[in-house]
């Protein structure tokens, strides 16, 4: 079967990516999609193999934006000035991108290899950051998996609204990342 005319494969990505940050990832749907598009179901077949080859493209794009923020994040600076670069870059694709970020969060173990070599290039982002305070090996899998979850558990209390009191939500978490900075440097 030849794709019907008018409708790309892009198409397809770009409208479940706007489904995924303005209704949510449980919204993309091959239903969701076809009625945004104008197009029958069926038709969708004609570029993808089903929901779940959208999702893997949506998290391998999902994936590659975000490194790409934060290695452009982390290119000024030096040490902590670098890590609170790259955590605000990190917050700030969870505002912009809150569909697309919850796909960036499971572990790639699970999916295929594209997608395995996409988050370990962020990973290996984290380690660079993490260099200058000489951490050993297993002291650097403990700091990442902190950060990560610092940054995670903020991002996600953000976006469900769930910040009410009366101070700059930048200000605490510039905060929140220093004193984990300071934790670093009573390690090195």
């Amino acid at each position: 079967m030849t794709p019907r005319a008018g409708i790309t494969h892009n198409d397809i990505i770009v409208t479940a990516i706007e489904i995924a940050n303005t209704e949510g990832l449980k919204e993309v749907t091959i239903a969701n999609l076809a009625k945004r598009l104008r197009v029958k179901s069926p038709s969708l077949y004609n570029h993808i193999k089903g929901l779940p080859d959208i999702m893997n493209l949506l998290t391998l794009r999902a994936l590659e934006s975000l490194y790409q923020l934060l290695k452009k994040a982390i290119m000024e600076g030096e040490k902590e000035e670098t890590i609170h670069n790259l955590s605000f870059a990190y917050l700030t694709y969870a505002r912009e991108q809150p569909g697309l970020y919850m796909l960036t969060i499971e572990s790639a173990s699970k999916k295929g290899e594209e997608i395995q070599t996409a988050a370990n290039q962020i990973i290996q982002l984290l380690i660079e950051v993490l260099k200058p305070y000489d951490l050993n090996e297993e002291e650097t899998i403990h700091a990442i998996r902190g950060l990560r979850s610092i940054l995670h558990g903020f991002a996600s209390i953000e976006n469900q609204q769930g910040f009410g009191m009366p101070i700059e939500v930048d200000k605490s978490f510039h905060y929140l990342v220093s004193t984990f900075i300071e934790g670093l440097e009573k390690h090195s």
